[in-house]
């Protein structure tokens, strides 16, 4: 299968408006485009926003990745959409082979084991069904308590109380009534 001719950006263009050229030349998905911009955005931004990538090396790339996995808990799967990003804007756009050279600090996947991903999935379900029976045990409670008294809220009265529940103008629940 051929590979599609090497693009080069038109040099007049502003470096954004460049990528974002280079990435409809080779037919990239929107939100890929979008993710890319941002994270080039990103990384010029991390070096103060007025040093062009091309002064940059993969010195600086290697560290700005390892600054989003130590400093701001990237996951594995952003780190590597980052550095795809920042590898796409130097070898597609500058021309720059910067790939070979970058060896951050990897984000580590949280492996789970089978028994413990069936640990949590029993746990959630038994937490479910105890909500459920601590629901239906005070709605038995409520409707004994309307058998004893007679004396009971309606739903209204009760979305009313609620509306201003944590607010400046809070009012008092009603009282029950027959």
């Amino acid at each position: 299968m051929d590979m599609p001719p090497r693009f080069h950006p038109n040099p007049d263009l502003k470096l954004m408006d460049q990528v974002r050229e280079v990435l409809r030349y080779y037919n990239y998905a929107l939100k890929t485009e979008q993710a890319y911009c941002q994270w080039i955005l990103r990384y010029i931004r991390f070096y103060g926003g007025n040093t062009h990538p091309a002064d940059l090396g993969a010195g600086d790339v290697e560290h700005f990745l390892s600054h989003l996995v130590s400093d701001r808990k990237v996951s594995a799967a952003t780190q590597k959409q980052v550095l795809n990003a920042l590898v796409f804007l130097y070898h597609k756009v500058l021309d720059i082979r910067v790939d070979d050279k970058i060896a951050p600090v990897r984000s580590k996947r949280k492996q789970r084991s089978a028994h413990r991903i069936m640990r949590e999935a029993i746990r959630d379900y038994v937490e479910k069904e105890e909500a459920k029976e601590q629901f239906a045990q005070e709605a038995l409670a409520s409707g004994n308590s309307y058998n004893r008294t007679g004396k009971h809220l309606t739903g209204a009265e009760v979305r009313e109380w609620l509306q201003t529940w944590g607010t400046d103008n809070e009012v008092g629940i009603s009282e029950y009534h027959k």
